[in-house]
Formats: structure tokens, C-alpha cells, sequence
């Protein structure tokens, strides 16, 4: 008996073995390729590192305290945050309202794929084309130039890239021209995932269209939405390409569009090649993104929380009513 559970318990440590190797690449992929550069560059951001110097020394939360003295640090920062806010606030609002519609067994929208499709397909190109097209496209003597000219919209042809206003809108809409696809699938792909039952039984009880969205669909599809929001944060604080790309790699006019990974880059692309500034600031929009992705999953799940205990007293009440 001793023999066959030790052959037993021999052939099952055999067969994990299995599981180790086929997750091995995955394990040390991430070890060498995410957290050792994290972690390395969290010690970075310690020290005084430059690209030119043999030796460095470690200056604690020197660079942090530069950081914060720092007024394009803070310009930064307050970039990122706006032009995020400015593409995410109509891209999960609109991407909300078309995934209704197509969704809708009452409209019954033909060619859902195919729209699908065209909303996704900016996503896939690359960000330098985007850039090179939006910078050809808005130029001084560019298409929307001479037909905002011709047709009478503007009075004399604007020269967008040296306005803060106009500058800061074209990257916030190219950020939502390039995201709003992805965000309308995965929507859709909730949407879609929710029981009809839940309609049927809503219906017969006589409850209107936005009855339904309100109780049935905005609830269930509240971690579809928190993923969105979270997905969406983290890409946000890492706005980089699009930005650098655009005007002259600075975030002009004005700094309007430098955000935080522009800085980090100028910091490290400067003379000297300050390594431990740089590494300061990816660490920064390490912390911030963590902890807002923190405060918003906290904030929902209260609510979700405090709704339950709400349905519950209401079905106590009930109880004790008809009791």
C-alpha cells in the first residue's frame, strides 16, 4: 500500500513539472523585463546617476524634493491629468451610447461588425503615422486650413500648433480617435454578456428603456467599467508619442502638452543625461497611477457595498410588512 500512494504521489510531482515549464518563460520574462527594471528603477531614482559620469552617489529623496520645486514637474502633471480627462469623459460616453444602440434588439443597427471594425481600425496604426497625418492635416496651409477658409468657418487661416487651446484639443481628440474602438468593444462585449431574461422580466413589469439601463445594465456592467476606467488611467499617465511627436518634441506651445513622459525624457535626453532625475519621474507617475487606480476601485466598491446593504435593508422592510 505504502509503495503505490508513494508511486502516486511520485507520478503527481512528475506531472507538475509539466506546469512549471510551461509557465517558466512567463515567470522569467517578467522577473528580467518588468520587475527588476522596476525595482532598478526605483534605486535610480535615489542616487545622482548621470549618463556621463563613471560615479554616482546615493542622495536619498533628493531628486524627489528637486521634483517638487520643479515648476514644469507640476505643469506636467496637470497636463496629463487634463488632456486625459478631456479624451476619456466623451470616449466612455459616446463608446456607452453606440454599444445601447447596436446592442438594441428594438433598433436592430445592420452592419454591426462592420462598424465595429471602422471604429477600431485607428487603433491599430502607428502612433508616428497619426502624428505625421494630424501635423499635415492642422498645418498652416493644410487641408482643414483651406476648407475651413473656403466654406467661410474661419476668418483667416489659423495657425493651430502655436495655440495652447487648439494644441491641447487635437491631442486630446486624437487620443479619443485612437481609444474609443477599443473601448466600444469591450463595452459591447458587457453589454452583450447580460442575460435577456433580466429585460424580459423588467418589461413585464412595465419599466421604460432608461429604467432598464439605470438598474439593469449600468450595475452589471460595473466591472466591465472599472476596467475601462482603470485600462485607461494607466495609459493616460504614460501619454507620450502622440504629444512628442506633434510639435517639437517639448510639449509646445507653452509646455501645454508636456506631460510627465515628456519630461522624464527631456531630463534624460538632456547634456549631462540626468538618469536619477529621470528615474524620479517615472516613479512619480508610477505612484500616482497606482494610487488612483487604488482610490477609484475603493470608491466603486463602497458604493456597490453601501447599494447592497440598502437592497437588504428594503427586503427586511418588505419582509416585516408582509410578515
Amino acid at each position: 500500500m505504502e509503495q503505490v500512494l508513494k508511486k502516486r504521489k511520485h507520478s503527481k510531482i512528475n506531472k507538475n513539472y509539466y506546469g512549471y515549464i510551461f509557465t517558466a518563460p512567463f515567470i522569467i520574462g517578467f522577473l528580467l523585463f518588468s520587475l527588476y527594471p522596476l525595482v532598478y528603477t526605483f534605486y535610480l531614482s535615489l542616487t545622482d546617476m548621470t549618463l556621463m559620469s563613471k560615479s554616482y552617489k546615493f542622495i536619498g529623496l533628493g531628486n524627489f524634493k528637486k521634483l517638487f520645486e520643479d515648476r514644469f514637474f507640476i505643469q506636467s502633471f496637470l497636463n496629463t491629468w487634463k488632456i486625459w480627462l478631456i479624451n476619456f469623459i466623451p470616449q466612455i460616453g459616446i463608446a456607452m451610447l453606440l454599444a445601447v444602440w447596436f446592442t438594441s434588439t428594438r433598433l436592430k443597427i445592420r452592419f454591426v461588425g462592420f462598424w465595429r471594425t471602422i471604429f477600431y481600425l485607428p487603433n491599430i496604426l502607428m502612433p508616428a503615422t497619426i502624428a505625421v497625418l494630424f501635423f499635415n492635416l492642422f498645418s498652416y496651409y493644410g487641408p482643414v486650413n483651406q476648407i475651413g477658409v473656403r466654406i467661410g468657418l474661419f476668418k483667416d487661416a489659423i495657425d493651430f500648433f502655436r495655440s495652447s487651446t487648439w494644441t491641447v484639443g487635437i491631442v486630446a481628440f486624437i487620443q479619443w480617435w485612437m481609444w474609443f474602438g477599443t473601448t466600444l468593444i469591450i463595452i459591447m462585449a458587457g453589454m452583450t454578456s447580460i442575460s435577456p431574461s433580466f429585460y424580459e422580466s423588467a418589461m413585464v413589469d412595465g419599466a421604460n428603456s432608461w429604467q432598464m439601463f439605470t438598474k439593469i445594465t449600468l450595475p452589471l456592467l460595473r466591472p466591465v467599467l472599472v476596467y475601462i476606467l482603470v485600462t485607461s488611467l494607466v495609459g493616460g499617465m504614460q501619454m507620450f508619442d502622440i504629444p512628442y511627436m506633434l510639435t517639437d518634441g517639448r510639449g509646445s506651445p507653452n509646455g501645454s502638452i508636456m506631460t510627465m513622459n515628456i519630461l522624464m525624457y527631456m531630463k534624460f535626453s538632456s547634456n549631462k543625461g540626468h538618469i536619477g532625475a529621470a528615474a524620479s519621474v517615472g516613479v512619480m507617475i508610477f505612484l500616482v497611477t497606482c494610487i488612483s487606480a487604488l482610490i477609484i476601485i475603493k470608491l466603486l466598491k463602497e458604493k456597490e457595498i453601501k447599494r447592497e446593504i440598502k437592497s437588504i435593508n428594503r427586503g427586511v422592510k418588505g419582509y416585516e410588512l408582509h410578515g
